[in-house]
């Protein structure tokens, strides 16, 4: 018997758990932030993390000599025919010192591998397409800039609630100590004072009692339904009623005016910038991308000698830049106005100082973003800005510690000028740092002496040119005393 219980109640069992279960997560959902929409999946989008094709060999078994030959047959089949690497075109614009990108696809494919540039016209991801498209209602769903637009009016809402709440608090408490000083009584009784909104009644709350978002949200909401009480029960049904409130008209309308749908009964013409098609259905204006991907120097040199996965065109000549001749134009452009071509390369030209700091994180592994937003030269994400906040702010700082740079006093007060630096600038910016909860990465460059003659490195080696820069790294913290006691 007992075991022909178990299989006829387990049925039931499991469909009753069923049924909470479902009941629970529709309440969940039901409960769920208003106004909140589902992120995308980042994790298949920003899957590879740098704009490369990469084909791995199969293992190599030393006493499997079946591996040996699979190994020997993938390399002959890799040059025989080997595979497809995509290659992406973009133009240097001289006005501007800067790289464009403008085809679709290779602005997808550089910002979704390896979060490199910035639209044009957005904060950082190109989506003024999708934003457009969702203004003029051809799109559902929302961009990145709209949810941040979002958080920023919730965050807005919730301090103005806040203060109101504390607001309220405060009156509450000065009219109960009035009451008591006009009845002669000097010892304030506590318990007949209102309570604080932390429980307390001895004290005015503080400001920094925190007030969670959906209390705040049914604290307005509650606010809002007493209105709306309060105004059906001074409406009258005979007709409208026009009752002046702060200066303004309000306008009601009895319920069978409200009942009422609108009619038309009149022909609608369309809209002057809209076209109607052969079938008499109405076509949506073309809406082109305006909207192109700018690469910082740093970032295109880094796909063009690093990778290999950017080509740049020069928009004169229309002609495909090497690498020697884009290094050489990039460290005239990093001057103001930039250098003549003539002008020979110096070792301690601000573009090849930033580029190898620039490469040395990109190296290790790091997404380097720019770092004007915070007084910094770059900001270090650990897989993206879409994942989670920058955790260290870099600024980069030449150092001249070659005998070479103080030979000449002429060498001495250059070195000054390219290392100047004052404590209230290290203090602003770490102070900065330390409210954005980053930390600051101090990075020295050692820069060396130029060569001459015979010894001379040639432009094309770019690999010996960058291997005679080293990169020191410093961390510093803010030292807050009443947070760093013994």
């Amino acid at each position: 018997m007992t075991s022909q219980l178990n299989p006829m109640s387990s049925p039931t069992s499991e469909t009753a758990a069923a049924a909470a279960t479902s009941e629970s997560t529709n309440k969940n959902v039901s409960q769920g932030r208003p106004g909140r929409f589902s992120r995308p999946n980042y994790r298949q989008i920003h899957r590879f993390p740098l704009p490369l094709s990469v084909h791995p060999l199969p293992p190599l078994i030393p006493h499997n000599p079946l591996s040996i030959v699979s190994v020997l047959l993938s390399y002959l089949t890799y040059l025989i025919a080997p595979p497809h690497h995509d290659v992406y075109f973009a133009y240097f614009d001289p006005e501007t010192s800067s790289v464009h990108v403008t085809d679709a696809k290779a602005i997808r494919a550089l910002w979704e591998m390896g979060f490199f540039g910035k639209g044009n016209l957005s904060r950082s991801e190109p989506s003024w397409l999708e934003r457009e498209k969702k203004r003029r209602g051809l799109l559902g769903g929302v961009t990145s800039e709209e949810v941040t637009r979002q958080r920023r009016t919730e965050r807005r809402e919730l301090k103005l609630e806040r203060a109101r709440m504390e607001k309220i608090a405060i009156e509450q408490r000065l009219i109960a100590e009035a009451a008591a000083r006009e009845a002669g009584d000097t010892s304030i009784d506590q318990s007949a004072l209102p309570p604080s909104a932390d429980g307390a009644t001895n004290s005015i709350p503080p400001p920094t009692e925190k007030f969670s978002l959906r209390k705040a949200r049914e604290a307005k909401l509650s606010g809002s339904q007493r209105s709306v009480v309060q105004t059906e029960g001074t409406d009258t049904p005979d007709g409208p009623d026009v009752s002046p409130s702060n200066g303004s008209k309000t306008v009601r309308f009895s319920p069978v005016v409200q009942a009422k749908e609108f009619v038309s009964d009149s022909t609608v013409v369309p809209a002057l910038d809209s076209a109607v098609n052969e079938h008499g259905m109405e076509d949506e204006p073309s809406l082109s991308n305006e909207e192109h991907l700018q690469l910082s120097n740093e970032e295109a040199f880094f796909l063009v000698y690093g990778l290999g996965a950017l080509q740049i065109v020069d928009s004169k000549r229309n002609a495909v830049l090497s690498p020697p001749s884009l290094l050489s134009r990039f460290c005239q452009h990093s001057y103001c106005p930039p250098r003549d071509h003539s002008a020979n390369l110096e070792p301690d030209d601000p573009f090849m100082i930033s580029y190898t700091v620039y490469h040395h994180f990109r190296s290790l592994g790091w997404v380097v973003r720019s770092g004007v937003k915070f007084g910094v030269d770059y900001l270090l994400y650990n897989r993206g800005p879409v994942f989670s906040h920058a955790e260290f702010a870099v600024v980069v700082i030449p150092s001249f510690e070659h005998p070479y740079w103080s030979e000449t006093e002429e060498r001495k007060a250059h070195c000054a000028r390219k290392q100047a630096r004052s404590w209230w600038w290290l203090h602003c910016v770490n102070r900065v740092q330390a409210q954005v909860k980053k930390s600051l990465v101090v990075c020295y460059v050692e820069v060396p002496p130029p060569v001459f003659g015979e010894t001379g490195i040639p432009l094309e080696d770019i690999g010996a040119l960058l291997a005679r820069y080293t990169v020191r790294e410093m961390l510093i913290r803010r030292w807050v005393p009443n947070r760093t006691r013994d």
